[in-house]
């Protein structure tokens, strides 16, 4: 886990990826309990509830954000253990994401890709994800939670920066 920013920006024909890398010392199976379980899910992002599977909707509680919203996550896409495509619309926007794991040994690869409709307030959108991705780890490893005070507004210059190249 570290507070180095490591995202970076793709273009592609449909605008613009924000896509960062995780590694866990884990089989696929294990991150994507992690990623999908609710109880799992709720020690670094949040809880859900509801009937889950492609093309369905459940809800999910923002368990890190101020006063712990509820929002509806439409789930596009599933295939388990390799990928998850999520959707979700709140007060800050939109949030089409895009989760990919590869097992290469004794490690997995989560590969998260959000798929931005602008580049404009990547400078919040990066920390933001630096920050619950090393959640996610710090709940796989056991290891202490950091504070998003470590993460915003430390590395806004450096995804503000990512919109230039």
């Amino acid at each position: 886990m570290t507070t180095t920013p490591g995202g970076r920006l793709v273009r592609t024909g449909k605008g613009t990826d924000l896509v960062l890398t995780r590694r866990f010392r884990a089989r696929a199976t294990d991150v994507w309990a992690s990623i999908t379980d609710p109880e799992r899910s709720a020690r670094w992002f949040g809880r859900w509830e509801g009937d889950a599977g492609p093309g369905r909707t459940v809800k999910v509680q923002m368990a890190f954000e101020d006063d712990a919203p509820w929002s509806d996550l439409l789930i596009e896409e599933c295939e388990p253990p390799r990928r998850l495509v999520v959707s979700m619309v709140d007060e800050h926007g939109s949030w089409h994401v895009e989760m990919l794991l590869a097992e290469a040994g004794d490690a997995t690869e989560l590969t998260f890709t959000h798929h931005l409709d602008s580049d404009e307030g990547v400078g919040e959108v990066g920390p933001g994800w630096e920050y619950y991705l090393d959640l996610l780890v710090a709940a796989h490893t056991g290891e202490p939670r950091r504070d998003f005070d470590d993460y915003y507004p430390a590395m806004k210059p450096y995804y503000e920066g990512l919109r230039q190249g």
